[in-house]
């Protein structure tokens, strides 16, 4: 669909499934070549490069944490060893774990900052460093979430985590817009994932989540895809520093859908 996109070369961090799987396949598709970074889960990573090269297109698997600045630096250069270049870094890696706030271990505030905002200071340093280098026009996508915005007890350090990625990102589109980097954000919603699979199979837990999005049904991991895709391409060539809600009005407040209150 985006031709400008063909040839070139995407690393997107958390890549063996869920969002950035279908991320990595939607890239794919579009005749990119993607490094697909994984932690731990090699077989869903190898998998997801299985069906690229099916479809002909060009992948590799590459493990590596993303909370350090070697893992990094290893995915960096897997990019230009395999493919020859650099021009789209999608930071998509993260995770989370519900506790009180007053109970939350410092342990766990670490570990969900060392992936979900470390990792994307990491990832954008690592490609900022390439993109001025070799004088390349990049783009840098993060992803956050809706607890960007909407507050989510019990999970203090996801929210804070998601905040920090949409202040980041705006303040580094900022600061490199003159050099035709271009840095924008995704936020989804509830979406059908496996980390939320178990939820979503309770009934009641599902009618709960759909009580909140207006559209009235649970987004898919292609709708997140299809929006990265579109943000990376030259379509979207005069946006940067934008927060792209992707949520079926989940920020639209729907308690108030009806005009009560």
């Amino acid at each position: 669909m985006y031709r400008d996109l063909k040839g070139k070369v995407a690393v997107v961090t958390g890549g063996s499934k869920g969002i950035g799987k279908a991320i990595a396949l939607r890239l794919a598709e579009e005749k990119m070549s993607v490094v697909i970074n994984y932690y731990s889960d090699e077989k869903r990573a190898n998998d997801s490069v299985e069906a690229i090269k099916e479809k002909g297109g060009k992948a590799v698997a590459v493990q590596a944490d993303i909370g350090s600045e070697s893992g990094a630096t290893t995915l960096l250069n897997a990019a230009v060893e395999n493919f020859g270049a650099l021009h789209l870094w999608i930071n998509n890696a993260g995770l989370e774990n519900k506790a009180p706030t007053h109970e939350l271990s410092f342990d766990d505030w670490t570990k969900v900052m060392k992936v979900n905002l470390n990792g994307v200071f990491l990832g954008s340093k690592a490609s900022l460093n390439y993109f001025l280098e070799h004088d390349i026009k990049g783009t840098i996508l993060n992803m956050s979430s809706v607890h960007d915005k909407i507050p989510w007890p019990t999970f203090a350090h996801y929210t804070a985590s998601k905040g920090g990625v949409k202040l980041f990102t705006e303040t580094i589109a900022l600061e490199y817009a003159h050099k035709g980097i271009r840095v924008n954000n995704i936020a989804p919603g509830a979406i059908n994932t496996s980390i939320n699979a178990e939820k979503f199979k309770d009934d009641e837990a599902r009618q709960q989540t759909l009580n909140m999005i207006p559209m009235d049904y649970i987004g898919k991991p292609e709708e997140v895809a299809a929006v990265a895709a579109w943000l990376a391409s030259d379509e979207a060539s005069y946006i940067t520093g934008t927060t792209l809600y992707v949520d079926g009005g989940m920020t639209l407040y729907p308690s108030f859908e009806k005009g009560d209150g």
